[in-house]
This record gives structure tokens, C-alpha cells and sequence, in this order.
């Protein structure tokens, strides 16, 4: 295919365009695309790796049953009979589904209407149960929909922008550069931050409040407060519009009766709280964006009422540069809610426990057996399936056994299950392993639907790639299924009829009565579907080209019609700390990962910046505990424990932990962070508390730490601890072990030999201290090298990386190598700080100190950091300032020789040093 293809990324909820090109013979050049209204040409880190994502290697190529490869009509037939057994015998509430926000909206639309409408279970619910659903739920409750009510063009047009419980900077980079922009462009915007840890984000914060975790009702309780008091209730829009405001602020009042009482529950100075609240006050275009920090909570849909309260009572929403602001975590979050597949809800907005809507869906779409209540939410679901109520699972484009709260109990609740069927892109994943039916679904830029971002834009994620194997669209296996089953009405031929099916829909009987409305595009051609630009829904007869804001009218899809004040009762997490679990646990995002990492863990770009799961802990914590920075470490919970490196830090809170959720037993030995979260749920939600887990941290220290550089993926049988990352050309492991090695020569050898006859072998090792390295040459190129020390100060790995990219080694350089130390010559740049363009640590320091690049503009320029995504901004910022206040005291990358070597280096052919073959990972 060598015309351009315009599509959207499959990462995050900020839905940017791409433009994607053929390159070379299997390569292809992707960009963001300039027209496309969410990111006008930007992209992130992660956008900007994504050619290097779509390669094969690891896809699932056809079905399997029981590891066993199989035909599609055994497989159909298989899932179709093992489903129809089970209901009969069972019920319809004996089987379920668990589905994704990487479907696309066709795809869901099917699930949905296959568990609900003909199945008649509401069994079916979204991992977007996990991050966005206190979110519909607190929407539900003020709007009467779940309506996100603004736009990104809001960011630009406000003067007072609050970005709460998110790192916007590093979980949605190009949204965050837009805001920075419209800083740049406006010095009179004032962007405050709340969140217990610095991050990224706070480098553009005029004020960041640092609270305490899980206090942010009892902030915006007290703001609700502050503004009664200082007159700044819009009395005509209250009147007019809203109902409830009198209960609302008697309960603002009396959990939070003065700034100085919230200041001091919040762990701030009263002086910033009061800044803040000024500033809210004055300021008539306000945006609060929200995130997962306000979402991932025993009392997540609280503190979204809590925030929308506030908008209502000023009349601040539905108009320009103003509004609460949900942003969504996963690329088809928002077309997850707008099909139905929370188990609460209906197709088009529509609710379950609504009659009225269950006969309209029921006669729309033919069925007498329409579920008439609602289905078990995410977490009560793996646990109705250990109790064995749920018999027959099957799970779509996601892995709950590394991303669902309590993680051991998802695991034993699918070694039990009878029928456990997993179709996703990828055949080895933690959950797939479970599977009795794995069935091997097209990925993306094999598929081809839409999306909806978090300002409701729809775009279209368009193929670029052939299907690899025997691959088959989420829709397509959904409804082969469903016809298996003997269903009607599922005998679809592409993804445009459904499109349209699901358009009549949301127009059937609405008459403006339900927000979600796209009945402008049903009968769509499918030429028509195959060019449709981007545009934001509501689009009816009278919005052909969409609708930007919601709510500017002061008409809301309550009964009522007016919005909802929600008295809010601030509450303490689900579970409190103790003497044995005194620290918070605090999970999320970093900067250049994705979920689980099955596709960013591709990209040896993307593992430059964090290679290895840590734990962020503040030093006075550290010390507590006898923790030094960058040894290992084990965090545990009542539930479990895991083993990462200890990374210290200012920005975090004292008394509070962050582990990244991305590493699982694919990339880590135990490294699954949700296996130690707290499954405390939203009694309104049920979604999940993530951010604040009591656990307790120890040093780990084992007899010997160590670090693998080889070209071939390995097995580390020896190695009690690891943790693997791509890199350019080879592979990266992280080592510690509780039992000596012998000797450790002939498992190096073992390890790392080639069976090519031109292998040479060198080594050094001091047996007394615990210190060993070997490495392996192949025709003068770099292979592999083991390094091994008593203890985690061990030699900095990225210019050994970046040795397996030189053609030949000369004698010199194998020495220094073997001493651990770059010569003088050999550059080393450092960690990645800069993704994008792969620029390193010790080159900004470089460019810093002696060509006097002291702005980010200038560094830029020369370099090209920070010029993309910008979210490595803050660390190129702190590294400007650091070095400029005190350049001596830099470290610059030098690496000490970390023990004394006793023995001569030696190079020998491989057959003088022994034959044993590497023991190889297997495919």
C-alpha cells in the first residue's frame, strides 16, 4: 500500500490522528497528521515509536484449543456449543464477557448486544471499569448522562485550568503541551496542580497543592464552601437550572467548615489553599480536568461530584473556557460507555434498570430476551468466577490477571473457571495463558472502525496492514458466534453496517431526550464510512457537523431537566494504614509505557527511559527503612509482594510509594504491582482503589547482583530476580540471585556462547570479592556480556548498549569493556531522557556545560529534545538548572571500576573455553 492512510493512535484517550506510509520493505513511517482537530500533527513519545510496534514477532496467528492450533469453524463451533451448554444448564448469568477499551466501537457494539440483547445477561463489563466508570457514574448523577460537556479548545480559552489526580504531562503528552501552549500564548493563565506527588506536570503549575492521598473531596468541599460564602453563586443559572444546592452546601459546611480546617485534614498551607480558592473565585473560565487520581477510589464518584459541584453552583460549564473536564485513560474508553458494555448500562447512553429504555432496545433490535438487570461489575465478576456462579468467560483485548486489583485471586479464579476462551493480537500474555480457547483477533492497522476520544470526537482508526495469518476482527468472531448460537440479526459484512445499525440507534424514538445522538450519520455509504473526518457527536439532522459543547443551554437530561448539586460526604479510603502496612501505595503510568506493555514493550526506544519496575520513595522514607537508592526492594500488602528497584525522590510524599502497573511475569519475576492493590470499590461505581494501598518496604538483598546484555533472549534459571527489556538489537536483563553461582564461568558460558564457530570468549573475575564479566565477540561485533557483583553498584549499561551497534570491537575496547569503564573516546550518552529522538542524559549535560545550551529552546534547536511531545521538558529543565547552580557536582555518566580484578582479561575461540550451547528463551 503505498497511498498515505489517515487513522488515530491506539494509546491513549486523546485520540490523535496519524498519517501512516509505506517505507521500506517492512517498514512504515508514521506521523501525526496535521488536520486532525485532536493533535494537529503532534504525538508523543509513544506515537512516535509506534513503527517500531507492528512487527509480527509474538502475534497470534490462528486459534488454538488447549495450545493446540485448530480451524475457525472448529473454534466457533467449539465457543458456540461450550456457551449454549452453559446457559442452558446454568442460565444466562453462568457465562459472561470481559471486554476492553482497545475494541473499536464496532466490535463492542456486537459484544454488547450479543450478553445483553439475546444472551440476556448484563454480564459484561470493561476494563474502563477500572479507570473512567466513577466518572459516567458522578455524570450520571449531575447531568443525567454521561455527557463530557467540553472541549479541548476549552484549555485555550480558559484562565484558570486545574489539573487534578492526573500526570497530564506524561499520560497525555499532546494535550499537555497544548495547555502549556495556550500558558505560553496567555501569561495570565494561572494552571494549579493536585496531586500528593510532584510530577512532570508541575512544571508548568503556577501552584501545585500537594495533598494528602485521598483527601480531595474535603478540598473541593471546602471550595464549594469558600464560594458561597464570597457571593460567587450565579444565582440565574442556580434557579434556573439546578436542583439540590441547599443540601449540598450544608454538607461543604460541615465537613469542611474553613480554609484552615481543609488546609490542615489536606496536609497544605493554608496560604496556598486560599490562593488557590482566590483564584477560582476571580476567574469566570475555569476547566478541571480529572484523571485516574480522582477516578481509583472507594469514593472516586464522591469526588466527581465533588469538582462538578463547584462548576454548577458558579454557572461555570457548557461555555467557552469553562467545565469539569473527564479525561479518559484507553483509545476507545469513551465508545465503550457509548455502546453499553459497563455492565449498568444499555447501548446509545441508555440504562438497564430504565424500562422504557430496555422495551425501545428490545424492539429495536428484535429480542424478547434483553437482560433486565444489571450484570457484575469487573472486580465481583473474577470473583463470582472463582466461586464458580460464572462458568464460561471469555475476555477480549485485555490482561486482568495483571491489571485487576488483587491480582493472585484473578488467577485463581481462571485456573478454575470451566471455559475460559481469550481472543486478542497477542498469544502470549499473562491471561492468555489461562486460556482453553484462545482465538487470534486483528490488531491494530489490521482493523478497521472507530474510535471516540475525551471531548466525544469520532475518528476513524483505518488498515494499513495485511492480517497476519488467520487473524479475524473482534466484530466478525463476535457475530459468527452469535449465529453459531442460533441469534438473528448478526449477520454483518462489514464494519460500516454496523456503524449504522448503531447510529439508527441512537436517533430511534430520542427526539432530544438522550444525549448521545449520531443519527445524522446512519445510513452512511460505505464510501461515505471510509472518508468520515473526525467530528464530535451529538451529530443530528439539525448538527450535521457535530456539537462542540453541551449544557450551554442549561438544559440537562435529568427528569427534571436541571443539573444535580450531589451532597458529598468526604470519606477515608477503604483501607487504613497500620503499623504493619504504614506507607500508601500509589499506581499509574510512566511516561513511555502502555497498560501491559504488550505493545510498547516492542520498542527498544521506549525502555530507555525506565527499563526495569521500580518503587518512587521519598529519601526521609528510604532512610527509614535502610533503603539506598537503586537497590532492590520489596513492597508488600496483605495480598502479595513484589521485588523492583528503589528510586528516590523528593517529589514523592512522605509516607507514600509509586510502582509503575506496566511490568508483568512477561517482562518482570515479580514485578505485578495490582496484585498488592486493596480491591476496595466505589459502593456507586464499582471501580477499583488504586491509589492508596497500606503496604509496608524492606531492602532486598540477595548474595549477588548482575546485568545481561545478549542478542538472543535467554532463560535465567539461576536468577532468583529479573527483569527484561528490549533494546536496539538485543536484550537487556536485570539480575540477582539468593544462591552463588558455583562457578561462574561456566554458566556464563552457558549462557552466552554462539554456537557460531567464530565466538570468542573473554572474562574477569576476583572470586573472593564476588565480582565476575564475561562477554562473547562474534565475527569482532558484540553478542552478549554478563556482569556480576556482590551488590547492586554495578557499571552503567547504556554505552554497552550502545557497543552492540559498532561493527568491530578492537582489543582496546574489549579491555575496557571488560573493566567496566568507557575510554576516553567512547562516548556514553547517558540514560534517554528525550524518546522521541533518543537523545541521552549525559549529551543534554554535555551540550549544558560546554556549548552553553542553557534553554530549553536552545537545547531544542541544537538537539531536537523536547521538541516533539515535550514531556521530557521538566527533566531537560531540571538539568539545565542543576548544572548551571553547581556543574562540578554533576555526575556526567564517568563509570568507576567497581572491583579489583585479580585476573588478566583473555579472549579465546570458543571451542578452547567449551560447547555448551546458550541456553535460549523459547518462542
Amino acid at each position: 500500500m503505498s497511498k498515505a492512510v489517515r487513522t488515530t493512535c491506539p494509546y491513549c484517550g486523546v485520540g490523535c490522528g496519524l498519517v501512516v506510509e509505506k517505507g521500506g520493505s517492512e517498514t512504515w513511517v508514521i506521523k501525526g497528521d496535521p488536520v486532525h482537530p485532536s493533535n494537529t500533527g503532534r504525538l508523543c513519545s509513544k506515537g512516535t515509536a509506534l513503527g517500531e510496534t507492528i512487527a509480527g514477532d509474538g502475534c497470534s496467528l490462528s486459534p488454538s484449543l488447549d495450545g493446540k492450533a485448530i480451524g475457525w469453524e472448529q473454534a466457533l463451533d467449539l465457543a458456540a456449543h461450550r456457551f449454549r451448554e452453559t446457559i442452558d444448564r446454568h442460565g444466562p448469568d453462568s457465562v459472561a464477557f470481559y471486554v476492553s477499551g482497545q475494541l473499536l466501537t464496532e466490535d463492542y457494539y456486537v459484544a454488547n448486544k450479543l450478553m445483553k440483547g439475546f444472551i440476556g445477561s448484563g454480564n459484561i463489563d470493561t476494563n474502563s471499569r477500572l479507570c473512567m466508570s466513577s466518572s459516567v457514574a458522578g455524570h450520571k448523577r449531575a447531568f443525567g448522562s454521561d455527557t463530557v460537556p467540553g472541549c479541548y479548545e476549552d484549555f485555550e480559552l480558559a484562565e484558570l485550568i486545574v489539573l487534578t489526580g492526573s500526570n497530564t504531562a506524561w499520560c497525555h503528552p499532546v494535550l499537555y503541551r497544548r495547555i502549556a501552549q495556550a500558558k505560553e500564548n496567555n501569561p495570565a493563565l494561572k494552571v494549579v496542580v493536585i496531586d500528593p506527588r510532584q510530577t512532570a506536570t508541575c512544571e508548568i503549575a503556577d501552584l501545585h497543592l500537594q495533598l494528602k492521598p485521598g483527601s480531595d473531596s474535603l478540598l473541593f468541599s471546602g471550595l464549594l464552601n469558600y464560594l458561597e460564602r464570597n457571593q460567587a453563586i450565579n444565582h440565574a443559572f442556580v434557579e434556573s437550572h439546578t436542583e439540590g444546592m441547599e443540601e449540598s452546601l450544608q454538607q461543604a459546611q460541615w465537613y469542611a467548615p474553613s480554609a484552615r480546617a481543609v488546609a490542615e485534614l489536606c496536609g497544605l498551607a493554608e496560604d496556598d489553599l486560599l490562593r488557590f480558592y482566590r483564584w477560582y473565585l476571580t476567574r469566570e473560565q475555569v476547566v478541571t480536568l480529572y484523571s485516574q487520581g480522582i477516578n481509583q477510589s472507594s469514593s472516586g464518584t464522591d469526588k466527581v461530584n465533588a469538582i462538578i459541584n463547584c462548576h454548577l453552583l458558579t454557572g461555570r460549564i457548557g461555555r467557552p473556557g469553562m467545565g469539569p473536564f473527564s479525561i479518559t485513560g484507553q483509545p476507545n474508553a469513551m465508545g465503550g460507555r457509548e455502546v453499553g458494555a459497563l455492565c449498568n448500562q444499555l447501548a446509545c447512553h441508555m440504562d438497564i434498570e430504565n424500562s422504557s429504555h430496555r422495551e425501545l432496545v428490545g424492539r429495536f433490535w428484535n429480542t424478547q430476551n434483553l437482560a433486565a438487570e444489571p450484570g457484575l461489575t469487573a472486580v465481583d465478576l473474577f470473583r463470582a468466577v472463582e466461586a464458580g456462579e460464572v462458568k464460561a468467560l471469555w475476555i477480549m483485548a485485555t490482561n486482568p490477571a495483571v491489571s485487576i486489583p488483587d491480582g493472585e485471586q484473578v488467577r485463581r479464579a481462571l485456573a478454575k473457571c470451566e471455559f475460559v476462551v481469550v481472543s486478542d493480537c497477542v498469544r502470549e500474555t499473562d491471561t492468555s495463558s489461562y486460556a482453553d480457547l484462545f482465538l487470534p483477533a486483528q490488531g491494530w492497522g489490521e482493523k478497521d472502525g472507530t474510535v471516540t476520544n475525551s471531548e466525544r470526537t469520532i475518528s476513524r482508526q483505518r488498515r494499513f496492514l495485511s492480517t497476519r495469518g488467520d487473524a479475524r476482527p473482534d466484530w466478525w468472531i463476535l457475530s459468527r458466534v452469535a449465529q453459531h448460537m442460533g441469534y438473528p440479526g448478526f449477520d454483518y459484512s462489514a464494519p460500516s453496517e454496523i456503524f449504522n445499525e448503531y447510529a439508527r440507534l441512537s436517533g430511534f424514538e430520542n427526539g432530544g431526550q438522550r444525549d448521545f445522538d449520531i443519527s445524522g450519520l446512519a445510513g452512511l455509504s460505505q464510501q461515505e464510512y471510509d472518508s468520515l473526518a473526525p467530528l464530535q457527536w451529538p451529530v443530528t439532522s439539525t448538527a450535521g457537523k457535530g456539537t462542540r459543547r453541551l449544557f450551554g443551554d442549561g438544559r440537562f437530561f435529568t427528569p427534571s431537566g436541571r443539573g444535580r448539586f450531589i451532597p458529598v460526604i468526604p470519606r477515608a479510603p477503604g483501607e487504613a494504614l497500620s503499623v504493619s502496612y504504614p506507607l500508601v501505595l500509589n499506581t499509574g503510568r510512566v511516561r513511555d509505557q502502555w497498560h501491559t506493555m504488550t505493545r510498547t514493550g516492542r520498542s527498544a526506544r521506549l525502555f530507555g527511559h525506565d527499563s526495569e519496575p521500580f518503587a518512587e520513595i521519598h529519601p526521609y522514607d528510604a532512610e527509614a527503612n535502610g533503603l539506598d537508592d537503586g537497590e532492590l526492594v520489596t513492597v508488600s500488602s496483605r495480598l502479595g509482594r513484589v521485588v523492583v528497584r528503589a528510586r528516590l525522590s523528593e517529589g514523592q510524599s512522605r509516607g507514600t510509594l509509586f510502582v509503575p502497573m506496566h511490568w508483568n511475569d512477561q517482562f518482570a519475576s515479580k514485578a505485578t504491582v495490582d496484585s498488592l492493590v486493596n480491591p476496595a470499590l466505589d459502593p456507586i461505581s464499582g471501580q477499583p482503589e488504586f491509589k492508596h494501598t497500606p503496604v509496608t518496604i524492606h531492602p532486598y538483598r540477595p548474595a549477588w547482583h548482575g546485568f545481561l546484555l545478549t542478542r538472543e533472549r535467554v532463560i535465567l534459571e539461576h536468577a532468583s530476580y529479573w527483569a527484561k527489556a528490549k533494546r536496539e538489537g538485543l536484550w537487556h536483563y536485570e539480575l540477582a540471585g539468593e544462591e552463588v553461582a558455583e562457578n561462574w564461568s561456566d554458566l556464563a558460558k552457558e549462557l552466552l556462547l554462539s554456537a557460531s564457530d567464530q565466538s570468542q570468549w573473554g572474562e574477569m573475575m576476583d572470586r573472593a570479592a564476588g565480582y565476575y564479566r564475561g562477554v562473547s565477540v562474534v565475527d569482532g561485533m558484540l553478542q552478549s556480556c554478563l556482569f556480576i557483583g556482590p551488590d547492586h553498584r554495578l557499571p552503567k549499561r547504556d554505552w554497552l548498549v550502545r557497543l552492540f551497534a559498532r561493527p568491530q570491537l578492537t582489543r582496546a575496547e574489549r579491555m575496557r569493556l571488560l573493566a567496566g569503564v568507557p575510554g576516553n573516546a567512547q562516548e556514553d550518552a547517558g540514560k534517554t531522557v528525550c524518546a522521541c529522538f533518543g537523545v541521552g542524559r549525559n549529551t543534554l549535560i554535555q551540550g549544558i556545560r560546554e556549548d552553553g545550551l542553557t534553554s530549553t529552546d536552545a537545547i531544542g534547536e541544537r538537539l531536537k529534545a523536547g521538541t516533539n511531545c515535550g514531556s521530557c521538558l521538566s527533566e531537560i529543565k531540571t538539568l539545565i538548572a542543576g548544572q548551571i547552580s553547581d556543574s562540578d557536582t554533576q555526575d556526567r555518566g564517568t563509570v568507576r571500576q567497581t572491583a579489583p580484578y585479580v585476573d588478566d582479561p583473555i579472549l579465546l575461540p570458543a571451542d578452547n573455553v567449551g560447547s555448551g550451547l546458550p541456553h535460549r528463551e523459547a518462542d
